[in-house]
């Protein structure tokens, strides 16, 4: 069920245009294809052991499980850092600001035209 849902929701050929691929190439199947283009001795036949396939809200319950294992310990990684509030407009104009990464530096011309926008 679940795994129809997704294919259905991405774009690809669907089980005509396969077929239709498949006739062309002289091939029964997919299997068949995979057979015939990948060597044996690199092909994985055994299970991934993945286990069902799961919804979103399932999955999504699932991790939460799992991340309730977790302990939440104290980051020593920099030394220096303190949970404060930094203000979008400090960090997208200092911190994250493309001056600071790119070499393009505009031309005047570009500034007086109104080419250049405000983030």
């Amino acid at each position: 069920m679940y795994k129809e849902e997704f294919y259905s929701r991405h774009i690809g050929p669907n089980q005509e245009e396969q077929q239709q691929m498949l006739n062309t190439l002289g091939l029964e199947s997919l299997d068949d294809l995979i057979a015939r283009t990948i060597p044996k001795s690199i092909l994985n036949t055994e299970s991934l052991g993945v286990g069902v396939a799961l919804s979103e809200a399932e999955l999504s319950k699932k991790m939460k499980t799992i991340e309730q294992q977790n302990s939440v310990l104290t980051s020593l990684i920099g030394m220096g850092y303190y949970a404060t509030f930094l203000p979008p407009v400090i960090r997208r104009n200092i911190l994250e600001n493309p001056g600071w990464y790119t070499a393009y530096t505009p031309y005047q011309a570009e500034i007086s035209q109104g080419v250049l926008k405000h983030y």
